[in-house]
């Protein structure tokens, strides 16, 4: 089984590798933020991403950063992002289906609360 902090890195990759996609050329700062992590952490992930060809760096003229720096998935990443995407969606279908499970648990246990009072009164 795959520990929680596995999974964590591997939605932390996920969610990086799909903003990168669709926005390759924001600054680290704007990445960090839309992620609501650090800018030491985000480079942190960068940097593995990088390490493991799913990332590359690449200077740019025309890039809004102010270093000329966009952030592209490589072939491979786009590859390795599709294979997230499809664990990603599944783990949270699974936490889904227990979320809605203790719901409707939690709204049984409050039907019988209620009725036990009624009985009561």
């Amino acid at each position: 089984m795959t520990s929680r902090q596995a999974k964590l890195q591997e939605d932390t990759y996920f969610r990086v590798m799909r903003i990168l996609y669709e926005n390759p050329d924001l600054t680290q700062r704007e990445l960090a933020a839309k992620l609501g992590v650090s800018v030491g952490g985000l480079n942190y992930c960068l940097k593995s991403l990088m390490e493991k060809g799913w990332v590359k760096m690449l200077n740019f003229a025309n890039s809004k950063n102010k270093f000329g720096y966009v952030y592209i998935l490589t072939p491979r990443g786009i590859v390795e992002k599709a294979d997230l995407t499809s664990r990603f969606l599944k783990r949270k279908m699974e936490e889904y289906d227990a979320l809605k499970m203790e719901i409707d648990l939690l709204k049984s246990e409050i039907a019988s609360s209620e009725e036990i009072k009624e009985r009561e009164a």
